[in-house]
């Protein structure tokens, strides 16, 4: 079952309340939920053609676009002004290009989020969470409302004003906090400054993250077997269980489905792959899993094409890797 939150204006106010929203349905017991990316009725004021209101629509839509990815399900739909990402300025638009941009990253983040879908249905999880839900000794939490969890890794505080090119973040205490995009390091229990240019919104990763990456593809089942990438933020002790099925039955609800559970542990310093549990129709026998290690800036944090630290064969057995010492 999924819900979405209505017939919405296309407002920077409406976008900021979408926040809120989610997170209350999320809390509610109704892990799918999703909106109208853009507000589904635009002002007559976007729907001329001043220069100054196109260039607000463009940036409210960017904005808008930029916090949908990171909800449970992207959805696109809207009345006029038309909603098609290349509608906003063509492909040497900045509009275009940051849609692009956090499309694309969704698609990399597949294996991550569709193993938050599976734990929506097998351990009753919830995709999209309020603060409150992971750090409930944090009191300052408790007040805001614009800021959530997307799964047990990221950080989520999207950009709701116009122009707006940096914002205040709070980090929550008790972890450590990565900046998704640079790899610098902070402490939690403090509020930063994060920029926020145009291309993305402030993105953060808790310490003992470990978050799967998939290639670049166009659709889901594009490439079944290419090598997944383990980012792994190190600086605290980590889970983390990469699930998989066929994608297009419900022979999951039989028992089709694999898991491969992923340990590090900060005192050794190792990563440990575990032992495939499971296995469904088609299922790649050999995988190749790609290590990276994010413990502190690391200029190439989001090249997703950049050299592993290291690569496993993986037949499912388990295996254990650890972190060179000269490795940043």
């Amino acid at each position: 079952e999924a819900s979405w939150s209505g017939d919405t204006t296309s407002a920077w106010t409406t976008m900021k309340a979408q926040i809120a929203a989610g997170i209350s349905f999320c809390m509610s017991g109704v892990p799918y939920w999703t909106m109208d990316i853009g507000g589904f009725t635009a002002p007559a004021r976007f729907k001329d053609n001043n220069p100054a209101n196109i260039d607000e629509w463009r940036e409210l839509f960017t904005r808008w676009f930029e916090f949908g990815a990171f909800v449970p399900l992207l959805r696109v739909h809207g009345e006029f002004p038309y909603r098609e990402m290349w509608q906003f300025g063509g492909d040497n638009s900045p509009a275009y290009k940051a849609q692009l941009k956090s499309d694309r990253l969704r698609y990399r983040l597949l294996p991550y989020i569709y193993t938050l879908a599976a734990d929506t249905y097998f351990k009753d999880g919830t995709i999209m969470r309020s603060l409150v839900m992971a750090f409930p000794n944090d009191t300052k939490v408790r007040e805001i409302d614009d800021e959530y969890l997307f799964g047990p890794a990221f950080l989520v505080a999207p950009v709701t004003d116009y122009q707006e090119r940096s914002r205040d973040v709070y980090l929550p205490a008790g972890s450590s906090w990565y900046d998704f995009y640079t790899g610098k390091r902070y402490e939690g229990g403090q509020t930063i400054k994060a920029d926020a240019p145009l291309e993305r919104m402030p993105l953060f990763v808790r310490a003992g993250a470990i978050v799967p990456v998939g290639p670049a593809i166009q659709y889901t089942n594009e490439k079944p077997d290419a090598p997944i990438t383990l980012f792994v933020y190190t600086g605290a002790n980590g889970t983390f269980s990469l699930y998989k099925d066929q994608g297009t039955t419900y022979d999951y609800e039989h028992g089709a489905f694999a898991r491969v559970p992923f340990s590090y542990d900060e005192a050794s310093a190792t990563l440990t792959i575990g032992k495939r549990e499971g296995s469904y129709p088609g299922m790649p026998a050999q995988r190749t899993f790609n290590i990276r290690w994010i413990s502190g800036p690391t200029p190439t944090a989001t090249d997703f094409e950049a050299k592993a630290a290291q690569s496993v064969h993986y037949d499912g057995t388990a295996i254990t890797v650890h972190k060179d010492a000269s490795t940043p």
